[in-house]
Protein backbone atom coordinates (compact mmCIF):
# COMPACT_ATOMS: atom_id res chain seq x y z
CA UNK A 1 0.00 0.00 0.00
CA UNK A 2 1.16 3.53 -0.80
CA UNK A 3 1.94 5.51 2.35
CA UNK A 4 0.00 8.45 0.90
CA UNK A 5 -3.20 6.38 1.05
CA UNK A 6 -2.61 4.83 4.46
CA UNK A 7 -4.67 5.82 7.51
CA UNK A 8 -4.73 4.37 11.01
CA UNK A 9 -7.99 2.62 10.24
CA UNK A 10 -6.63 1.15 6.98
CA UNK A 11 -3.43 0.09 8.74
CA UNK A 12 -5.42 -1.78 11.38
CA UNK A 13 -7.49 -3.55 8.74
CA UNK A 14 -4.41 -4.43 6.69
CA UNK A 15 -2.56 -5.84 9.70
CA UNK A 16 -5.47 -7.97 10.91
CA UNK A 17 -6.07 -9.29 7.39
CA UNK A 18 -2.31 -9.91 7.00
CA UNK A 19 -2.00 -7.83 3.85
CA UNK A 20 1.30 -6.54 5.23
CA UNK A 21 3.22 -6.66 8.49
CA UNK A 22 3.91 -3.98 11.07
CA UNK A 23 7.64 -4.48 10.45
CA UNK A 24 7.20 -3.79 6.71
CA UNK A 25 5.21 -0.62 7.39
CA UNK A 26 7.75 0.64 9.94
CA UNK A 27 10.63 0.06 7.52
CA UNK A 28 8.69 1.86 4.78
CA UNK A 29 8.29 4.93 6.97
CA UNK A 30 11.97 4.97 7.91
CA UNK A 31 12.79 4.71 4.20
CA UNK A 32 10.56 7.70 3.49
CA UNK A 33 12.22 9.66 6.30
CA UNK A 34 15.65 8.87 4.84
CA UNK A 35 14.44 9.96 1.43
CA UNK A 36 12.73 13.23 2.36
CA UNK A 37 13.69 14.54 5.77
CA UNK A 38 17.08 15.93 4.76
CA UNK A 39 15.08 18.56 2.85
CA UNK A 40 12.23 19.10 5.33
CA UNK A 41 13.93 18.72 8.72
CA UNK A 42 10.93 17.39 10.65
CA UNK A 43 12.86 15.05 12.96
CA UNK A 44 15.46 15.80 15.62
CA UNK A 45 16.13 12.13 16.43
CA UNK A 46 15.04 8.69 15.24
CA UNK A 47 14.34 5.54 17.25
CA UNK A 48 15.08 2.72 14.78
CA UNK A 49 15.80 -0.01 17.33
CA UNK A 50 12.82 0.48 19.65
CA UNK A 51 10.42 1.13 16.76
CA UNK A 52 11.40 -2.04 14.95
CA UNK A 53 11.21 -4.05 18.18
CA UNK A 54 7.65 -2.81 18.84
CA UNK A 55 6.63 -3.59 15.25
CA UNK A 56 7.98 -7.13 15.63
CA UNK A 57 6.02 -7.50 18.88
CA UNK A 58 2.79 -6.48 17.09
CA UNK A 59 3.46 -9.00 14.33
CA UNK A 60 4.01 -11.68 16.96
CA UNK A 61 0.64 -10.83 18.56
CA UNK A 62 -1.07 -11.20 15.20
CA UNK A 63 0.72 -14.49 14.51
CA UNK A 64 -0.61 -15.84 17.83
CA UNK A 65 -4.13 -14.89 16.81
CA UNK A 66 -4.48 -12.15 19.42
CA UNK A 67 -6.75 -9.17 18.89
CA UNK A 68 -4.74 -5.95 18.51
CA UNK A 69 -5.73 -2.42 19.55
CA UNK A 70 -6.61 0.20 16.91
CA UNK A 71 -3.19 1.86 17.19
CA UNK A 72 -1.10 -1.30 17.24
CA UNK A 73 1.77 -0.96 14.77
CA UNK A 74 0.84 2.64 13.91
CA UNK A 75 4.07 4.60 13.23
CA UNK A 76 3.83 7.87 15.15
CA UNK A 77 6.06 10.94 15.54
CA UNK A 78 6.36 12.63 18.94
CA UNK A 79 7.06 16.33 19.54
CA UNK A 80 10.37 16.59 21.36
CA UNK A 81 8.92 18.23 24.46
CA UNK A 82 6.98 15.04 25.33
CA UNK A 83 9.02 12.48 27.26
CA UNK A 84 9.67 8.99 25.89
CA UNK A 85 11.80 6.98 28.31
CA UNK A 86 15.36 6.52 27.11
CA UNK A 87 14.95 8.85 24.13
CA UNK A 88 16.23 12.43 23.74
CA UNK A 89 13.96 15.15 25.09
CA UNK A 90 15.54 18.42 23.99
CA UNK A 91 12.49 20.65 23.58
CA UNK A 92 14.61 21.94 20.65
CA UNK A 93 16.90 23.74 23.11
CA UNK A 94 20.65 23.61 23.58
CA UNK A 95 19.82 23.62 27.28
CA UNK A 96 18.57 20.02 27.00
CA UNK A 97 20.71 18.85 24.08
CA UNK A 98 22.21 15.96 26.05
CA UNK A 99 19.20 15.05 28.19
CA UNK A 100 17.42 11.72 27.81
CA UNK A 101 14.03 11.13 29.39
CA UNK A 102 14.03 9.02 32.55
CA UNK A 103 10.31 8.19 32.34
CA UNK A 104 7.37 8.15 29.93
CA UNK A 105 4.82 10.92 29.69
CA UNK A 106 1.38 9.56 30.57
CA UNK A 107 0.22 10.07 26.98
CA UNK A 108 3.19 7.98 25.81
CA UNK A 109 2.50 5.27 28.39
CA UNK A 110 -1.09 5.13 27.10
CA UNK A 111 0.13 4.78 23.50
CA UNK A 112 2.58 2.08 24.53
CA UNK A 113 -0.36 0.17 26.00
CA UNK A 114 -1.89 0.40 22.52
CA UNK A 115 1.38 -0.93 20.99
CA UNK A 116 1.94 2.15 18.84
CA UNK A 117 5.34 2.48 17.16
CA UNK A 118 7.38 5.62 17.90
CA UNK A 119 9.52 6.60 14.91
CA UNK A 120 11.32 9.48 16.62
CA UNK A 121 11.13 12.96 18.11
CA UNK A 122 10.18 15.98 16.02
CA UNK A 123 11.41 19.55 15.81
CA UNK A 124 9.64 22.51 17.42
CA UNK A 125 10.15 26.12 18.37
CA UNK A 126 12.42 26.08 21.42
CA UNK A 127 10.42 25.14 24.53
CA UNK A 128 7.31 25.48 22.29
CA UNK A 129 7.78 29.26 22.01
CA UNK A 130 6.91 30.28 18.48
CA UNK A 131 4.56 29.98 15.53
CA UNK A 132 6.90 28.90 12.74
CA UNK A 133 9.46 26.31 14.00
CA UNK A 134 12.17 28.82 13.12
CA UNK A 135 13.08 29.29 16.79
CA UNK A 136 14.49 25.78 17.22
CA UNK A 137 17.96 25.55 18.68
CA UNK A 138 18.95 22.98 16.05
CA UNK A 139 17.31 23.49 12.65
CA UNK A 140 14.49 25.14 10.73
CA UNK A 141 11.71 22.81 9.61
CA UNK A 142 10.30 23.48 6.14
CA UNK A 143 6.74 23.18 4.90
CA UNK A 144 6.43 19.97 2.81
CA UNK A 145 4.29 21.81 0.24
CA UNK A 146 6.77 24.66 -0.31
CA UNK A 147 10.25 24.46 1.17
CA UNK A 148 10.54 28.24 1.19
CA UNK A 149 7.69 28.48 3.72
CA UNK A 150 7.25 27.65 7.40
CA UNK A 151 5.25 24.65 8.62
CA UNK A 152 3.77 26.68 11.48
CA UNK A 153 4.61 26.22 15.11
CA UNK A 154 5.38 25.36 17.62
CA UNK A 155 4.59 21.75 16.65
CA UNK A 156 5.84 22.23 13.09
CA UNK A 157 7.95 19.09 13.00
CA UNK A 158 5.02 16.83 13.91
CA UNK A 159 2.71 18.44 11.34
CA UNK A 160 5.35 18.29 8.61
CA UNK A 161 6.10 14.62 9.35
CA UNK A 162 2.45 13.63 8.88
CA UNK A 163 1.98 15.83 5.81
CA UNK A 164 5.09 14.39 4.14
CA UNK A 165 4.13 10.76 4.85
CA UNK A 166 7.01 10.41 7.31
CA UNK A 167 4.59 9.42 10.09
CA UNK A 168 1.04 8.07 10.12
CA UNK A 169 0.10 10.32 13.03
CA UNK A 170 1.80 12.44 15.64
CA UNK A 171 1.55 14.14 19.01
CA UNK A 172 2.06 17.86 19.54
CA UNK A 173 1.31 20.33 22.29
CA UNK A 174 -0.99 23.33 21.98
CA UNK A 175 -0.68 26.40 24.22
CA UNK A 176 -2.03 29.14 21.92
CA UNK A 177 -2.62 27.24 18.67
CA UNK A 178 0.58 25.22 18.43
CA UNK A 179 -1.16 22.11 17.08
CA UNK A 180 -3.89 23.75 15.00
CA UNK A 181 -1.74 26.39 13.25
CA UNK A 182 0.82 23.93 11.84
CA UNK A 183 -1.99 21.54 10.94
CA UNK A 184 -3.55 24.31 8.84
CA UNK A 185 -0.26 25.31 7.21
CA UNK A 186 0.66 21.70 6.39
CA UNK A 187 -2.78 20.44 5.34
CA UNK A 188 -3.43 17.82 8.04
CA UNK A 189 -5.90 17.46 10.91
CA UNK A 190 -4.75 18.89 14.24
CA UNK A 191 -6.80 18.83 17.43
CA UNK A 192 -6.53 20.55 20.82
CA UNK A 193 -8.70 18.82 23.43
CA UNK A 194 -10.47 20.48 26.34
CA UNK A 195 -7.95 21.56 28.98
CA UNK A 196 -7.66 18.59 31.34
CA UNK A 197 -8.67 15.97 28.78
CA UNK A 198 -5.10 14.71 28.35
CA UNK A 199 -2.57 14.46 31.16
CA UNK A 200 0.29 16.96 31.05
CA UNK A 201 2.55 14.64 33.07
CA UNK A 202 5.75 14.24 31.06
CA UNK A 203 5.14 17.30 28.91
CA UNK A 204 7.96 19.82 29.38
CA UNK A 205 5.96 22.73 30.73
CA UNK A 206 5.76 26.13 29.11
CA UNK A 207 2.45 27.64 30.29
CA UNK A 208 0.91 25.12 32.65
CA UNK A 209 -2.55 26.69 32.74
CA UNK A 210 -2.92 26.36 28.95
CA UNK A 211 -0.60 23.58 27.70
CA UNK A 212 -2.46 20.60 26.27
CA UNK A 213 -1.23 17.59 24.28
CA UNK A 214 -3.14 16.90 21.07
CA UNK A 215 -3.03 14.66 17.98
CA UNK A 216 -2.09 15.19 14.34
CA UNK A 217 -3.50 12.85 11.73
CA UNK A 218 -4.54 12.59 8.09
CA UNK A 219 -8.23 12.28 8.89
CA UNK A 220 -10.64 13.34 11.59
CA UNK A 221 -11.32 9.69 12.40
CA UNK A 222 -7.61 9.01 12.93
CA UNK A 223 -7.31 12.03 15.22
CA UNK A 224 -10.25 10.72 17.26
CA UNK A 225 -8.59 7.30 17.56
CA UNK A 226 -5.42 8.89 18.95
CA UNK A 227 -7.33 11.14 21.36
CA UNK A 228 -9.32 8.18 22.66
CA UNK A 229 -6.05 6.42 23.49
CA UNK A 230 -4.34 9.31 25.29
CA UNK A 231 -7.26 11.00 27.10
CA UNK A 232 -8.42 10.34 30.64
CA UNK A 233 -7.81 10.92 34.32
CA UNK A 234 -4.23 10.71 35.55
CA UNK A 235 -3.29 10.93 39.25
CA UNK A 236 -0.03 12.57 38.16
CA UNK A 237 -1.93 15.59 36.78
CA UNK A 238 -4.48 17.19 39.09
CA UNK A 239 -6.02 19.12 36.20
CA UNK A 240 -6.95 15.95 34.28
CA UNK A 241 -10.55 14.76 34.31
CA UNK A 242 -12.09 11.35 33.80
CA UNK A 243 -14.63 12.12 31.09
CA UNK A 244 -16.25 9.42 28.94
CA UNK A 245 -13.89 8.93 25.99
CA UNK A 246 -15.52 5.71 24.78
CA UNK A 247 -16.31 7.14 21.35
CA UNK A 248 -15.11 10.71 20.67
CA UNK A 249 -16.09 10.41 16.98
CA UNK A 250 -19.80 11.30 16.81
CA UNK A 251 -21.56 9.12 14.24
CA UNK A 252 -25.15 10.30 14.73
CA UNK A 253 -25.68 12.53 11.68
CA UNK A 254 -29.27 13.31 12.70
CA UNK A 255 -28.00 14.79 15.97
CA UNK A 256 -25.18 16.67 14.28
CA UNK A 257 -27.54 18.31 11.78
CA UNK A 258 -29.50 19.81 14.66
CA UNK A 259 -26.42 21.69 15.89
CA UNK A 260 -26.22 25.45 15.35
CA UNK A 261 -22.83 26.78 14.26
CA UNK A 262 -21.84 30.26 15.37
CA UNK A 263 -19.87 32.70 13.21
CA UNK A 264 -18.04 35.13 15.55
CA UNK A 265 -17.92 38.51 13.86
CA UNK A 266 -14.54 39.28 15.45
CA UNK A 267 -12.95 36.42 13.48
CA UNK A 268 -14.17 37.54 10.04
CA UNK A 269 -12.54 40.94 9.67
CA UNK A 270 -10.61 42.98 7.13
CA UNK A 271 -7.07 41.84 6.69
CA UNK A 272 -7.75 38.14 6.21
CA UNK A 273 -6.01 36.82 3.12
CA UNK A 274 -8.46 36.53 0.17
CA UNK A 275 -7.55 32.86 -0.30
CA UNK A 276 -8.50 32.15 3.32
CA UNK A 277 -11.80 34.05 2.99
CA UNK A 278 -12.66 32.16 -0.19
CA UNK A 279 -12.02 28.79 1.46
CA UNK A 280 -14.06 29.71 4.54
CA UNK A 281 -17.01 30.64 2.31
CA UNK A 282 -16.69 27.33 0.50
CA UNK A 283 -16.70 25.35 3.76
CA UNK A 284 -19.77 27.24 5.01
CA UNK A 285 -21.55 26.40 1.73
CA UNK A 286 -20.67 22.72 2.20
CA UNK A 287 -22.04 22.61 5.74
CA UNK A 288 -25.15 24.49 4.64
CA UNK A 289 -25.74 21.92 1.91
CA UNK A 290 -25.65 19.24 4.63
CA UNK A 291 -28.47 20.96 6.50
CA UNK A 292 -26.41 22.74 9.15
CA UNK A 293 -27.56 26.15 10.39
CA UNK A 294 -25.30 29.15 11.00
CA UNK A 295 -25.83 32.11 13.29
CA UNK A 296 -23.76 35.28 13.65
CA UNK A 297 -22.49 35.83 17.17
CA UNK A 298 -20.10 38.13 18.98
CA UNK A 299 -17.15 37.50 21.30
CA UNK A 300 -16.48 41.13 22.25
CA UNK A 301 -13.40 40.56 24.40
CA UNK A 302 -11.51 38.70 21.65
CA UNK A 303 -9.44 41.84 21.08
CA UNK A 304 -7.82 41.31 24.48
CA UNK A 305 -6.83 37.68 23.88
CA UNK A 306 -3.39 38.40 22.44
CA UNK A 307 -2.27 40.88 25.13
CA UNK A 308 -3.79 38.70 27.88
CA UNK A 309 -1.80 35.73 26.62
CA UNK A 310 1.46 37.57 26.11
CA UNK A 311 1.35 38.77 29.71
CA UNK A 312 0.09 35.55 31.31
CA UNK A 313 2.30 33.17 29.31
CA UNK A 314 5.71 34.80 30.02
CA UNK A 315 4.91 34.89 33.73
CA UNK A 316 4.43 31.11 33.74
CA UNK A 317 7.44 30.66 31.45
CA UNK A 318 9.63 32.58 33.89
CA UNK A 319 8.56 30.21 36.66
CA UNK A 320 8.58 26.94 34.69
CA UNK A 321 11.97 27.48 33.06
CA UNK A 322 13.73 28.39 36.31
CA UNK A 323 14.53 24.68 36.72
CA UNK A 324 16.69 24.71 33.57
CA UNK A 325 19.90 26.11 34.99
CA UNK A 326 22.42 24.23 32.84
CA UNK A 327 23.43 22.06 35.79
CA UNK A 328 20.46 19.74 36.15
CA UNK A 329 19.19 17.75 33.15
CA UNK A 330 22.76 17.39 31.77
CA UNK A 331 25.20 20.29 31.76
CA UNK A 332 26.08 22.25 28.63
CA UNK A 333 29.56 21.20 27.43
CA UNK A 334 31.97 24.10 27.35
CA UNK A 335 29.73 26.38 29.39
CA UNK A 336 30.96 25.36 32.82
CA UNK A 337 33.43 27.75 34.41
CA UNK A 338 35.45 25.96 37.07
CA UNK A 339 35.82 27.99 40.21
CA UNK A 340 32.98 30.35 39.30
CA UNK A 341 30.31 31.21 41.84
CA UNK A 342 26.90 29.59 41.53
CA UNK A 343 25.36 32.84 40.26
CA UNK A 344 28.12 33.21 37.64
CA UNK A 345 27.50 29.65 36.47
CA UNK A 346 23.76 30.30 36.18
CA UNK A 347 24.32 33.41 34.09
CA UNK A 348 26.83 31.72 31.82
CA UNK A 349 24.96 28.47 31.30
CA UNK A 350 21.46 29.91 30.95
CA UNK A 351 22.88 32.54 28.60
CA UNK A 352 24.50 29.83 26.47
CA UNK A 353 21.58 27.40 26.59
CA UNK A 354 18.53 29.55 25.85
CA UNK A 355 17.78 31.11 22.47
CA UNK A 356 16.61 34.71 21.84
CA UNK A 357 12.86 34.06 21.94
CA UNK A 358 13.09 32.10 25.18
CA UNK A 359 15.21 34.83 26.79
CA UNK A 360 12.72 37.47 25.63
CA UNK A 361 9.82 35.67 27.30
CA UNK A 362 11.69 34.88 30.52
CA UNK A 363 12.68 38.52 30.91
CA UNK A 364 9.16 39.76 30.15
CA UNK A 365 7.64 37.22 32.54
CA UNK A 366 10.00 38.14 35.36
CA UNK A 367 9.12 41.80 34.79
CA UNK A 368 5.33 41.35 34.93
CA UNK A 369 5.63 39.33 38.14
CA UNK A 370 7.95 41.81 39.83
CA UNK A 371 6.95 44.02 42.73
CA UNK A 372 4.96 47.01 41.57
CA UNK A 373 4.03 45.51 38.19
CA UNK A 374 2.08 42.39 39.17
CA UNK A 375 -1.19 44.27 39.67
CA UNK A 376 -0.62 46.51 36.65
CA UNK A 377 0.00 43.69 34.20
CA UNK A 378 -0.41 40.08 35.34
CA UNK A 379 -3.55 40.57 37.41
CA UNK A 380 -5.22 42.58 34.64
CA UNK A 381 -4.34 39.87 32.13
CA UNK A 382 -6.08 37.30 34.32
CA UNK A 383 -9.15 39.52 34.55
CA UNK A 384 -9.22 39.80 30.75
CA UNK A 385 -8.88 36.03 30.49
CA UNK A 386 -11.94 35.62 32.70
CA UNK A 387 -13.95 37.98 30.47
CA UNK A 388 -12.90 36.02 27.36
CA UNK A 389 -14.08 32.78 28.97
CA UNK A 390 -17.40 34.41 29.91
CA UNK A 391 -17.88 35.46 26.29
CA UNK A 392 -17.70 31.82 25.26
CA UNK A 393 -20.07 30.79 28.06
CA UNK A 394 -22.67 33.31 26.85
CA UNK A 395 -22.29 32.39 23.17
CA UNK A 396 -22.64 28.68 23.89
CA UNK A 397 -26.08 29.36 25.34
CA UNK A 398 -27.30 30.06 21.80
CA UNK A 399 -25.01 27.98 19.55
CA UNK A 400 -23.36 24.55 19.85
CA UNK A 401 -20.14 24.98 17.86
CA UNK A 402 -18.13 27.95 16.57
CA UNK A 403 -16.60 28.18 13.09
CA UNK A 404 -13.58 30.38 12.34
CA UNK A 405 -10.45 30.46 10.18
CA UNK A 406 -7.40 28.87 11.80
CA UNK A 407 -5.09 31.69 10.72
CA UNK A 408 -5.41 34.98 8.81
CA UNK A 409 -3.08 33.73 6.04
CA UNK A 410 -1.66 30.54 4.55
CA UNK A 411 1.91 29.59 5.49
CA UNK A 412 4.29 32.53 5.24
CA UNK A 413 7.86 32.62 3.94
CA UNK A 414 10.75 31.45 6.11
CA UNK A 415 12.39 34.56 7.57
CA UNK A 416 9.43 36.80 6.75
CA UNK A 417 8.41 37.42 10.37
CA UNK A 418 11.31 36.16 12.44
CA UNK A 419 12.51 39.69 13.26
CA UNK A 420 9.01 41.03 13.94
CA UNK A 421 7.72 39.24 17.07
CA UNK A 422 4.37 41.04 17.14
CA UNK A 423 3.60 40.08 13.53
CA UNK A 424 4.59 36.49 14.37
CA UNK A 425 2.35 36.46 17.44
CA UNK A 426 -0.64 37.57 15.31
CA UNK A 427 -0.49 34.21 13.49
CA UNK A 428 -2.25 32.70 16.52
CA UNK A 429 -4.93 35.36 16.91
CA UNK A 430 -7.82 33.02 15.94
CA UNK A 431 -6.65 29.93 17.83
CA UNK A 432 -5.41 31.45 21.09
CA UNK A 433 -8.71 32.39 22.76
CA UNK A 434 -9.68 28.71 23.01
CA UNK A 435 -6.58 28.07 25.13
CA UNK A 436 -7.39 31.00 27.42
CA UNK A 437 -10.84 29.49 27.93
CA UNK A 438 -9.75 25.83 27.94
CA UNK A 439 -12.02 24.85 25.03
CA UNK A 440 -11.52 22.08 22.45
CA UNK A 441 -10.71 23.08 18.87
CA UNK A 442 -9.82 21.28 15.67
CA UNK A 443 -8.15 22.37 12.43
CA UNK A 444 -9.37 20.53 9.33
CA UNK A 445 -8.00 21.04 5.80
CA UNK A 446 -10.45 22.71 3.45
CA UNK A 447 -9.08 20.42 0.74
CA UNK A 448 -7.30 17.07 0.96
CA UNK A 449 -3.59 17.29 0.13
CA UNK A 450 -4.16 15.27 -3.03
CA UNK A 451 -6.71 17.84 -4.26
CA UNK A 452 -4.40 20.86 -3.99
CA UNK A 453 -3.49 22.52 -7.26
CA UNK A 454 0.21 22.98 -8.11
CA UNK A 455 1.78 25.62 -5.83
CA UNK A 456 -1.50 25.93 -3.88
CA UNK A 457 -0.98 26.15 -0.12
CA UNK A 458 -3.16 24.26 2.36
CA UNK A 459 -5.70 26.20 4.43
CA UNK A 460 -7.52 24.91 7.48
CA UNK A 461 -10.85 25.79 9.04
CA UNK A 462 -11.39 25.81 12.79
CA UNK A 463 -14.25 24.27 14.77
CA UNK A 464 -14.50 25.17 18.48
CA UNK A 465 -16.68 23.04 20.73
CA UNK A 466 -18.16 23.39 24.17
CA UNK A 467 -16.13 22.09 27.07
CA UNK A 468 -15.95 18.25 26.86
CA UNK A 469 -17.92 18.22 23.58
CA UNK A 470 -15.08 16.95 21.39
CA UNK A 471 -17.56 14.54 19.80
CA UNK A 472 -19.46 17.43 18.20
CA UNK A 473 -16.46 18.93 16.42
CA UNK A 474 -15.09 15.52 15.46
CA UNK A 475 -18.52 14.56 14.10
CA UNK A 476 -18.91 17.72 12.03
CA UNK A 477 -15.39 17.30 10.72
CA UNK A 478 -16.14 13.73 9.69
CA UNK A 479 -19.29 14.85 7.86
CA UNK A 480 -17.30 17.50 5.99
CA UNK A 481 -14.60 15.02 4.96
CA UNK A 482 -17.19 12.52 3.73
CA UNK A 483 -19.04 15.18 1.75
CA UNK A 484 -15.95 16.64 0.08
CA UNK A 485 -14.56 13.19 -0.75
CA UNK A 486 -17.54 12.43 -3.01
Amino acid sequence: MELRDLTIKKLHEGLTEKEFSAAEITKAYFAEIKKRDHEIGAYLSLAHESAEAEADAVDAMIARGEAIPDLAGAPLAIKDCILVKGQPATSASKMLEHYRASYDATSIANLKNEHAVFLGKTNLDEFAMGSSTENSGFKITKNPHDHTRVPGGSSGGSAAAVAADMALGALGSDTFGSVRLPASYCGVVGMKPTYGAVSRSGLIAMTSSMDQIGPFAKTVEDAAIILKAIAGRDPLDATSTNENWKDPLHKDDAHLKKLTIGLPEEYFVDGIDPAVSKEMDRVIETFTSLGLHFKKVSLPHTQYALPAYYLSMPAEVSSNLARFDGIRYAAIPGAITHGATLVERYFRERGAGFGPEVKRRIILGTFVLSSGYYDAYYEKAQRARTLIKRDFEEVFKTVDVLFTPVAPTPAFKIGEKINDPVSMYLSDIFTGPTNLAGLPGISIPTKPIAALAPKELPIGFHLIGKWWHEADIFGLGRMYEEQTAK
